[in-house]
């Protein structure tokens, strides 16, 4: 790759791990009476419509012309956020009242353009020294009126700012729409403006390091508290319940099959072996596919220590409420340093299923996940850019991505891969493997792969449904959600579920002398992804307001990428779960 290469893949990773770790408060402003602080406007949208945000400028607002662009990291342009400084003067701890910003008269488009905005919930995100502040740009009167035609739509032209200091930084800020000073727009006509603003400042003893935690404390409230530990307790209980269950029934059948083997090596020879024995010769037979097994089991292994990571990082405090973007730098680098595990895993486990042509099966892991998520991209990306959105990525973004995908993802992949085909490991097999494969014998419906994978995924489902309507109401919605710890050990139960359902149902698919398992557990660990994508439908419907085809667009095929990841990571846990199930019943038995 040459030095210049390797240097420019380090100032790549030493910028974006610098806006992963570095605290966007940690800049520790300090301020003397009269010191201009800017307030930059960062987006508008529909409060209903989380993806569907455009800048702030684009609704006719008073420009002066001298407004400058916020420099942003990576993530924060993932995010959709365009800072840019406004009119508005909120100098250190001057009082401002009723100041004018400017007089517009708005022609007929442009209140029009207003008017839709207001029918449509349209609300604005500043930023005042990194501390968020919402508010409407407008209100509609309803009130005594039936007919949507009757309804009288006003816009907000005076926003007061209150302000708290703790001596010399800035500790709260909240914007208050003055609801006695609107402009009618229902009428197509134009209309003189004056937007104007009142700034008021209030000493406090909340110290500066505290100034984020109003933000986290919505989470945190004690009736949301009581229904994040119910949802807790009720899948601890449902789990230990159910595997309980099914690992009493296990161990008593697998003692009852051990005994009775062990009976039969001891009776006579002619005697015909049922059950799983009878298959040990094709138990262990290499699956068809082998190299897009082989490639699944490395995209998933990546995507679960990505999980890992990103939960390490969440815990220790990194994903802070409106740290700007730091979630998705996080994904984006993580990611690409460890695509060297998804080659290691896919191409040595290959090389241990006796697989040829590992070149391709490399080239299969790299785009196994990252293929359908930029195919995505490049078909939601169109839609924003149609739309104008924010969300729409800059050329310079889109380069960035591909840079760190050609110059760290690749080469780490490639690096993986050669460690995984020199790793010369040999796949630990218990028992010898026949020449021929027996037949399987006619099972019933139940027994075949979709009855079973349905199966397999409602109960890991059952014991995440709760939790996943507040991170759904976090992503897709405006609710705060911090409780990593809450989230963690569910996450912790979906991995103890999900492996030993899989393995339930495999022990069950061998005693029925199906020896055909290895994508079966794959399938049947992954089907929680398909059972989370059939939430996404129901949440959309029954539970969002979200509409329009860039939302829905949006939120289904985003949500789309994230299941096939789930599928992919939890895919590959029910495998290695099963794997080491099937290796443990034949060492324990001697067969022939």
């Amino acid at each position: 790759m040459g030095r210049s290469g390797l240097a420019l893949v380090l100032a790549i990773l030493i910028s974006l791990q610098g806006t992963i770790l570095v605290r966007s408060d940690a800049s520790d402003h300090r301020y003397k009476e009269g010191d201009h602080v800017p307030l930059y406007a960062n987006k508008v949208g529909p409060f209903h419509n989380p993806s569907e945000t455009y800048r702030y400028f684009d609704l006719p607002f008073c420009v002066t012309g001298n407004e400058k662009e916020k420099t942003e990291a990576l993530g924060e342009v993932l995010n959709g956020d365009r800072l840019v400084s406004t009119p508005y003067e909120l100098d250190f701890r001057t009082e401002k009242d009723a100041k004018l910003v400017c007089s517009r008269k708005l022609k007929k488009q442009e209140v029009a353009q207003f008017r839709e905005a207001v029918k449509k919930d349209y609300y604005f995100q500043m930023y005042y020294d990194d501390l968020p502040i919402w508010g409407f740009i407008g209100t509609v009167d309803k009130e005594g009126k039936t007919d949507p035609s009757e309804y009288k739509y006003f816009l907000y032209k005076h926003i007061q700012f209150d302000i708290l200091y703790n001596k010399d930084r800035v500790v709260e800020i909240s914007a208050r729409m003055d609801p006695n000073s609107v402009v009618d727009l229902t009428e197509d006509k134009e209309v003189d403006v004056d937007f104007r603003y009142t700034a008021k400042w209030k000493e406090t003893d909340t110290p500066f390091e505290k100034r984020m935690e109003k933000y986290s404390q919505s989470s945190s409230l004690p009736h949301h508290l009581e229904i994040h530990w119910f949802s807790i307790i009720n899948s601890c209980v449902t789990v230990l319940l159910l595997t309980g269950f099914l690992a009493t029934i296990l161990m008593r059948v697998l003692k009852n099959d051990f005994m009775k083997y062990a009976q039969d090596e001891e009776a006579a020879d002619d005697q015909d072996e049922t059950g799983w024995k009878y298959i040990h010769g094709d138990v262990f037979r290499f699956p068809k596919h082998k190299s897009l097994f082989a490639a699944s089991l490395g995209s998933g292994t990546q995507l679960f220590t990505l999980t890992i990571f990103i939960f390490m990082l969440a815990l220790v405090g990194v994903f802070y409420p409106y740290n700007r973007g730091a979630l998705f730098t996080a994904l984006v680098v993580i990611y690409a340093l460890t695509s060297g595990i998804a080659g290691y895993t896919a191409t040595s486990f290959y090389i241990q299923l006796e697989g040829s042509n590992w070149v391709r099966n490399l080239l299969l892991t790299g785009c196994l996940f990252c293929g359908p998520l930029f195919l995505m991209f490049c078909f939601l990306n169109t839609v924003a850019i149609v739309y104008s959105a924010t969300a729409a990525l800059p050329f310079g973004t889109i380069l960035v991505i591909v840079l760190i995908w050609t110059l760290v993802t690749s080469p780490l992949l490639v690096l993986g891969g050669i460690a995984g085909k020199n790793s010369k490991s040999e796949f630990q097999a218990p028992v010898r493997t026949t020449k021929y494969p027996r037949e399987i014998p006619p099972l019933p419906w139940y027994r075949s792969t979709l009855p079973q994978m349905a199966m397999a995924g409602f109960l890991p489902f059952s014991a995440i449904y709760i939790e996943l309507y507040y991170i759904f109401a976090s992503v897709w919605g405006h609710r705060i959600y911090t409780i990593y710890s809450i989230l963690f050990i569910v996450f912790i139960i979906l991995l103890i579920v999900t492996a030993f359902i899989t393995v339930a149902l495999t022990y069950f698919q061998l005693a029925a002398e199906d020896h055909e398992w290895w994508w079966r557990s794959f399938l049947c660990g992954g089907s929680t992804g398909l059972f989370i994508y059939g939430y996404c439908l129901y949440y959309y419907y029954a539970r969002s307001d979200m509409s329009g085809f860039m939302q829905t667009s949006f939120f289904f095929g985003y949500m789309a990428c994230i299941c096939y990841g789930f599928f992919l990571m939890l895919g590959s846990v029910g495998f290695r779960a099963s794997l080491l199930f099937v290796r443990h019943i034949y060492r324990s038995i001697k067969c022939e």
